[in-house]
């Protein structure tokens, strides 16, 4: 299920209008936002943060609906997570950083990590359609040994990255995308550990493939600072939000002064640091109080809140509602068969038209 991170409806700085189109509240105090990049081709990038359960942290989307435009987006996007796509029909474009191109055909598979800004649109004409998976490699193998949990196909861990990937060059990485979405999608007894399995294949497949470099499908140059250079923070964010770090700490990944990178996070992201970290962990406990018996004040030392008070402070201002109420509402939700979730199934789950 897709979210966005956690804000309360007056942070928006944009126009109403605007926001109208990409805000939706599915729980009390939860909206996903369009998030304002510096000034591009691409004026506007989305961050789209993703839902995956703590069991099975893997998301398909799929269908006959999921057909992309031939008409080039405004604005990129990026996710929380591994997205991997294939292209069941036509061809188009995959762009990024409002610069770099690359063409896709009918058989492609493509790999995006996680906070990487880009955007796709078929070619002129047509209207190309996928299958997507998105995925959490670290959180999907963390019962695993640590040489299979260590690896998570992000960009910075390769000199090179190869985005796409042919069905005949590659055609053993199609067919075990091909029988992950069926596992997936028919969802037969056991398919979960059948489709684990399965992901655990292709996932190393990949990290050999992209271990290799690649040729005309590499994008080997660093994109500009108003791009990406954000994309080290994301992941360390994502990775280490349950430990104590300073912000300024973030400031020198990036290798930026401490005003600069504040500055630039703001305009980027449309949070400060610290409350985009605050907003993650308020995401992340959601999960755990959905999925876990773990007490509440078990879950804020869990997701790096040094106080309980603190934590329920934070999750009031993100959520509307107290732990407590929140996870008694999810477990009456699941008890009638309802969708409960921090997002339903609408806005990002759907292609843009």
């Amino acid at each position: 299920m897709t979210i966005m991170i956690p804000i309360r409806h007056e942070q928006h700085r944009a126009d109403t209008k605007r926001i109208d189109r990409y805000v939706f509240r599915h729980a009390p105090g939860i909206y996903m936002e369009v998030i304002d990049m510096p000034k591009t081709k691409n004026d506007i990038a989305e961050y789209r943060s993703y839902y995956l359960p703590s069991d099975f942290p893997v998301l398909l989307l799929s269908g006959e609906h999921w057909k992309i435009s031939n008409v080039p987006s405004k604005h990129l996007h990026f996710h929380n997570c591994l997205e991997i796509g294939v292209c069941h029909s036509e061809s188009g474009y995959m762009e990024f950083n409002g610069k770099e191109r690359l063409f896709f055909k009918e058989g492609d598979i493509t790999c995006i990590p996680r906070n990487i800004p880009h955007t796709t649109y078929s070619s002129p004409g047509t209207q190309s359609r996928w299958s997507y998976l998105f995925l959490n490699t670290q959180e999907l193998f963390k019962n695993m040994a640590p040489q299979i949990r260590g690896f998570d196909l992000s960009l910075s861990a390769y000199k090179e990255y190869r985005h796409i990937l042919s069905r005949d060059e590659y055609p053993y990485i199609y067919d075990l995308t091909a029988m992950i979405i069926r596992e997936i999608g028919e969802q037969h007894p056991q398919y979960q550990a059948s489709a684990m399995g399965l992901l655990l294949s292709l996932c190393i497949q990949l990290d050999r493939i992209q271990s290799k470099g690649g040729l005309e499908t590499t994008l080997t140059s660093r994109p500009p600072e108003n791009a990406m250079v954000l994309s080290p923070v994301l992941d360390y964010i994502e990775d280490h939000y349950a430990e104590q770090f300073d912000m300024n700490y973030l400031a020198d990944i990036c290798c930026l002064s401490p005003t600069h990178f504040r500055r630039l996070f703001h305009s980027i992201i449309g949070t400060s640091p610290l409350d985009f970290l605050n907003n993650t962990r308020i995401t992340k406990a959601c999960n755990l109080l959905r999925s876990t018996e773990h007490s509440i004040l078990d879950i804020s030392e869990m997701v790096g809140f040094r106080s309980v008070s603190s934590f329920n402070r934070h999750f009031m201002e993100a959520m509307q509602t107290t732990p407590r109420d929140y996870r008694n509402e999810t477990l009456l939700a699941k008890a009638s068969q309802e969708k409960m979730a921090i997002m339903d199934y609408t806005g990002w789950m759907y292609p843009e038209k």
